[in-house]
C-alpha cells in the first residue's frame, strides 16, 4: 500500500520549501514572489535557481531540475523517496504511516547499514587480534596514535579469502545482502562462491555527515594495487557525492577545509590539530563534491600530492571549486610529496605557516604556466603570455585583472599595456561569446515547449500547448475544474502522456475532496516529470479569463484530435465533422473552433 495521499500533503504543509531548501541554499535574491540563489545541482556564479512559496516548487532555469520539497530532498541527499518522506517526516515530528512496499526499501538500505556497522567492528576487531599484526604495524610506521585509530574506527581486512564473509554469515547476514553492500564478490570460476572485497588491508569506515557508516576505503598493506580500494555504488553509497572524513571535518572551526589525495594524509592532519581535512575518496574531485563542501566552508586549500598527477589533479579542482563559489587556495609543498610526509618531516608548525602561505588559485596557475615556459625563447614568451593572458580573461574584476597582468608583464618581459591590451581582447571575446551563448538559450527556453527528457518528447506540439496550458490554469485555480468537466475533458484526449498523467492526477485529487495544488502531485511524478511540469508552472497564470482560456484550449485539443483523424480516415472523419457542425451539440464548440471544422469539412458557411 503506498503512503496515503492525505499524509502527503500534511507533510509537504509541515515543511516549507523555503525552509527546507534554506537549510541547503543561500535564498538571498526576491524577484516576483520567487527567492533565488545558487543551484546546488549544477555549478554556477549567476542565481538561475528559483523557488516559489506560494506553489512550494523549486526550479533551476540553468538545468532543469525542478520538484517540491519531497523531490528537493531526494536529489540533494541521494535518497530514494521513502526514505526522503521520512526524513521530513522527522523534521515535522510525524509518523509515517505503515506503507509495505516504503518498509521493504526502508528496511534494505537499513539493513546495508546494519551490516557497515558489523563489518566494522569485525574489521575494528582484526586489527587488535593476531591477524591485525601487520596492520599494527604498519600504523606504527605511519605515526598514527591510538587516539586517531579510535577516532576514525580504523580496523584491518585479514589476508583471507573469506573470513569477513564467514563472520557475517555467522551472524545472519545472507550472500546476497553482502553482495548488495559490497562487502563480498563473486568469483569468476564459479557464481555460486564469494570472496571478501577487502583483503590484506587497514580499513578506513566512510561516515556520512549524519554519522551513517556508507562504505569502506581500504589501504593495501603489502606492494599489490590498488594502493587504495573503495566501495562499491550500494544503495547506501556513491563515492562521486561523499567525502572521507566530512563527518568531522564539518565541525571545524578554521573556517576551511583542507582537500587531499589519501586518506592517510586526512588522519595525520587531524592528528595534528587541523582538523578540517578530507579525501575525496580515491577519485577525481566531482561535481557534487564541491557543491557538498561548499555547504560546510567558504575556503578549501587543495593539498594534492607534489607530482605531476597531483598537479593536473590539482588544476581540475580549481576549476570546479571555483564554480561552487568557494575561495580557492593551493599549497605547493617543497621537500615533502604529501602532507602527511610534510608533517613528519617539518613538524606541524611548519604545516601551519605553509598553510599561511597558500596561494590563491590565480597566483597558482600563472606560477604553473611560467613553470612550463620557456621564458628564454621568443616562442616560449608568446605561448606563455597568450595562456596566461586568457587565463587572466576569466577574472571578472577589473582591478585584480590589472594587478596579475603587471605579474605577467614581468615575468614575460613586455610592457604592461601590452599584456592589458591582450587581457581586453580575450576578455571582450569570451564575454561576447558567452552573451551569444546565454541569449542562444533564452531565445531556445521561450521559444521551445519540449520536455527535456527525450521520453516525454511531444508528439504533437500544437495539441500539446493547449494541454499544457490545460494543467497550468487547473494548478493555478481548482475551481476552473468545472470548465473541464462541463465539457467532460478526459485524460484519454491528451496526446502527451505526461501531461494527460498530470490531469488525471489532478483530476483524482479534485474528486477525492483532496488539495489540487502544484506541489500535491509532485510526488507521484518521477524526476523529469517533475521538472518538466514545474517548468510549466513556473511562470504566472492569468486566471481573470480561465474559463475562456479552459474552453478555449478544450477546443483546441479537439480540433487537433479531427485534424489528425481526418489525416487517417478522411471520409469517416468528413462525415463525423458534418454531422457535428449541424448538431453544434448545444453550443459546446467555440465559433472559432465552428469555423474550423467547417474548414477541414470542406462545407462552408
Amino acid at each position: 500500500m503506498p503512503i496515503p495521499e492525505i499524509f502527503l500533503d500534511e507533510l509537504i504543509q509541515k515543511n516549507d520549501i523555503l525552509d527546507v531548501v534554506g537549510s541547503y541554499v543561500q535564498l538571498t535574491k526576491k524577484t516576483g514572489g520567487n527567492m533565488f540563489g545558487l543551484c546546488p545541482f549544477h555549478s554556477e556564479k549567476t542565481p538561475s535557481f528559483s523557488v516559489n512559496a506560494d506553489k512550494q516548487i523549486y526550479h533551476c532555469f540553468g538545468c532543469g531540475k525542478g520538484g517540491g520539497v519531497i523531490s528537493f530532498i531526494m536529489e540533494i541527499e541521494n535518497l530514494s523517496f521513502p526514505d526522503a518522506v521520512q526524513v521530513l517526516a522527522k523534521r515535522a515530528g510525524l509518523t509515517v504511516p505503515d506503507d509495505t512496499a516504503s518498509k521493504e526499501q526502508q528496511s534494505r538500505r537499513a539493513r546495508v547499514f546494519e551490516l557497515n556497522r558489523e563489518a566494522a567492528r569485525y574489521f575494528y576487531s582484526v586489527l587488535h587480534s593476531p591477524k591485525g599484526e601487520t596492520a599494527r604495524a604498519y600504523i606504527a610506521k605511519r605515526g598514527i596514535s591510538k587516539a586517531m585509530v579510535t577516532r576514525f574506527g580504523l580496523g584491518a581486512a585479514p589476508d583471507a579469502w573469506d573470513g569477513l564473509y564467514r563472520a557475517m554469515t555467522q551472524k545472519g547476514y545472507t550472500k546476497q545482502e553482502l553482495l548488495e553492500a559490497g562487502l563480498v564478490k563473486r568469483s569468476r570460476r564459479d557464481e555460486n562462491s564469494v570472496y571478501d572485497a577487502f583483503r590484506n588491508r587497514l580499513m578506513f569506515p566512510v561516515i556520512d555527515v549524519r554519522g551513517s557508516i556508507i562504505g569502506f576505503s581500504g589501504r593495501i598493506l603489502d606492494d599489490g594495487e590498488p594502493k587504495y580500494l573503495n566501495s562499491s555504488d550500494t544503495p547506501v553509497f556513491d563515492k562521486s557525492r561523499n567525502l572521507f572524513a566530512l563527518n568531522l571535518a564539518k565541525k571545524t572551526k578554521s573556517g576551511m577545509l583542507i582537500l587531499t589525495e589519501g586518506n592517510i594524509d586526512v588522519v595525520s592532519l587531524h592528528q595534528a590539530g587541523f582538523d578540517g581535512a578530507v579525501a575525496s575518496l580515491g577519485t577525481s574531485l566531482t561535481e557534487e563534491q564541491s557543491r557538498l563542501m561548499s555547504r560546510y566552508a567558504q575556503k578549501v586549500v587543495i593539498a594534492f600530492d607534489a607530482d605531476e598527477a597531483g598537479l593536473r589533479a590539482s588544476q581540475r579542482a580549481i576549476g570546479l571549486l571555483e564554480k561552487a563559489d568557494i575561495d580557492v587556495r593551493v599549497l605547493r609543498m617543497q621537500g615533502a610529496k604529501d602532507p602527511d610526509e610534510f608533517i613528519t618531516k617539518y613538524g606541524r608548525d611548519a604545516f601551519a605557516s605553509l598553510l599561511d602561505k597558500s596561494e590563491n588559485h590565480i597566483d597558482y596557475r600563472l606560477q604553473t604556466l611560467k613553470n612550463k615556459a620557456a621564458l628564454d625563447t621568443d616562442d616560449g614568451r608568446l605561448q606563455y603570455l597568450s595562456d596566461a593572458t586568457k587565463m587572466l580573461s576569466t577574472i571578472g574584476n577589473a582591478l585584480e585583472r590589472e594587478i596579475y597582468g603587471a605579474k605577467v608583464a614581468e615575468a614575460a618581459g613586455v610592457s604592461l599595456d601590452a599584456v592589458m591590451n591582450e587581457v581586453k581582447k580575450a576578455f571582450k571575446k569570451r564575454v561576447s561569446a558567452e552573451k551569444k551563448k546565454q541569449e542562444r538559450r533564452e531565445l531556445s527556453a521561450s521559444t521551445i515547449v519540449q520536455p527535456a527528457e527525450r521520453a516525454l518528447r511531444y508528439q504533437n506540439t500544437y495539441s500539446a500547448v493547449a494541454e499544457a496550458g490545460i494543467v497550468c490554469l487547473l494548478a493555478a485555480d481548482g475551481e476552473l475544474f468545472k470548465q473541464a468537466e462541463a465539457h467532460k475533458l478526459q485524460p484519454e484526449e491528451f496526446t502527451s502522456p505526461l501531461l494527460g498523467k498530470v490531469y488525471r492526477l489532478l483530476k483524482k485529487r479534485r474528486e477525492l475532496g483532496l488539495d489540487t495544488a502544484p506541489a500535491s502531485i509532485l510526488t507521484e511524478l518521477d524526476s523529469a516529470e517533475a521538472s518538466h511540469f514545474t517548468r510549466l508552472i513556473e511562470k504566472p497564470v492569468s486566471i481573470s479569463n480561465g474559463a475562456r482560456a479552459m474552453q478555449d484550449y478544450i477546443d483546441k485539443i479537439r480540433a487537433e484530435a479531427a485534424r489528425e483523424s481526418a489525416k487517417a480516415d478522411p471520409e469517416r472523419t468528413l462525415t463525423e465533422i458534418q454531422k457535428r457542425i449541424r448538431e453544434n451539440q448545444e453550443g459546446e464548440l467555440s465559433p472559432e473552433t465552428l469555423q474550423k471544422y467547417k474548414d477541414q469539412s470542406g462545407c462552408g458557411g
